[in-house]
């Protein structure tokens, strides 16, 4: 007789065909950040038609299946808007129209990360046909807003519906690896006060953007000494636009701000960030200068708004951790071999679920990470498949089997 790891690789395999039509149904919806009201519907039926118990949307927009009743929790997630397109020139066919071919599902999102959707969906029905769970309420969150603010989705099932998963499984792509953390980051904008005269006689103001192109080159010095974690990599820090305000382009600047993209590695949070900015602000000859964390206020397909800090923090969860050694486990007993642990270079919704509430986090996702965001993105099919395996292998090993 095949033992229950055997009949989950079988039945994931059989289910295949069905995973690939599906994620493909899903890059046919171009789903941007704050528009993904569409594609929230199909995975809503796609839910309900794989025989989830409950199937509801939640005031932000995020999609949430649940299987079994169980006293105890445990979440998957994948987010489900995605980047534009950007110039067309550069893909080789229409990112909405999937391709299937060279043993890969090609099109937007099929990466980062729709893929992790469609083998979310493909483990439930696995888990559900062996009936694999009945321990636990397990949640399949298809979330919105990720690419705009990561974990805002999260904050939001946390704090305001109270969903707190004693385990969340994190399906961004990993390249089917098994991630434990990520740096986190933050933005910060920095702005510098000057005062305009006529352009004609600039000694008679004070230029703003002199004052911050200073900053900016403080800010350079900065990166090169910044701390450095040994599996996080280093903080780092950089200028990603620079811009300003005059009465004319015949007149001196009297603003002129920063916005600052910054890396944090373990160890490093807001405060520790910020303060290291005014610092390099004083040493440019700019104490005056104002340094503050942006916030997110943008309103969700629904209409609601959650405000956040556009701090997201950095997590990381011990090489030692039960999840982490039970999902190796898993990883061994079904796919065969054994896992390489690793992190991403990206963020996640994980800086909500265990950067802000300590709930802890494992990631494994179809498609490598390098590919995200790219043009002619493309996920393995035999990824898919082999991560929706590992989807129910880990419940089942969560109930000892």
């Amino acid at each position: 007789m095949n033992t229950v790891y055997e009949q989950i690789r079988e039945l994931a395999q059989q289910k295949e065909p069905q995973t690939v039509r599906f994620l493909c149904d899903l890059i046919r919806i171009p789903s941007f950040s704050a528009r993904e009201k569409e594609v929230v519907e199909r995975i809503a039926e796609e839910m309900h038609r794989t025989g989830f118990d409950t199937v509801r949307v939640d005031e932000l927009g995020s999609v949430i299946g649940t299987l079994g009743c169980g006293p105890r929790a445990i979440a998957f997630d994948a987010h489900v808007d995605t980047v534009l397109e950007g110039d067309r020139s550069q893909w080789n066919f229409d990112p909405y129209r999937p391709v299937v071919r060279e043993g890969k599902v090609w099109g937007r999102g099929s990466v980062d990360q729709k893929g992790g959707m469609a083998s979310m969906l493909c483990a439930a029905a696995v888990i559900r046909e062996l009936g694999l769970n009945s321990l636990f309420t397990l949640y399949f969150t298809g979330t919105v807003m990720e690419e705009d603010c990561d974990g805002l989705c999260w904050q939001h099932l946390i704090e305001v519906d109270g969903l707190r998963p004693e385990l969340a499984v994190i399906t961004e792509p990993t390249d089917l690896n098994l991630y434990r953390g990520q740096r986190g980051r933050m933005e910060i904008r920095v702005e510098a006060r000057g005062r305009s005269c006529h352009g004609s006689a600039p000694e008679r103001g004070d230029n703003a953007i002199y004052k911050a192109a200073r900053i900016a080159l403080e800010v350079e010095k900065l990166n090169a000494r910044l701390a450095s974690d040994s599996c996080l990599g280093k903080g780092s820090i950089t200028v990603t636009e620079i811009r300003s305000s005059s009465p004319s382009l015949c007149a001196v600047p009297d603003g002129s701000s920063l916005h600052l993209d910054r890396r944090l590695t373990l160890g490093e949070d807001a405060e520790s960030a910020v303060a290291e900015v005014r610092a390099a602000a004083a040493r440019a000859g700019c104490p005056e200068a104002e340094v503050n964390v942006l916030r997110y206020e943008e309103p969700a397909y629904t209409g609601k708004v959650y405000p956040t800090e556009k701090y997201y923090p950095t997590w990381l969860l011990p090489e030692d951790a039960k999840p982490l050694r039970t999902a190796a486990e898993a990883y061994r007993s079904v796919l065969g071999r054994d896992p390489q642990i690793g992190q991403w270079t990206f963020s996640t919704n994980g800086v909500a679920i265990a950067g802000r509430h300590g709930i802890p986090c494992i990631g494994l996702g179809p498609g490598n990470e390098v590919y995200a965001h790219a043009a002619n993105e493309a996920c393995p099919i035999g990824q898919l498949t082999e991560a929706a395996a590992f989807y129910a292998a880990l419940v089942a090993r969560l109930h000892g089997r």
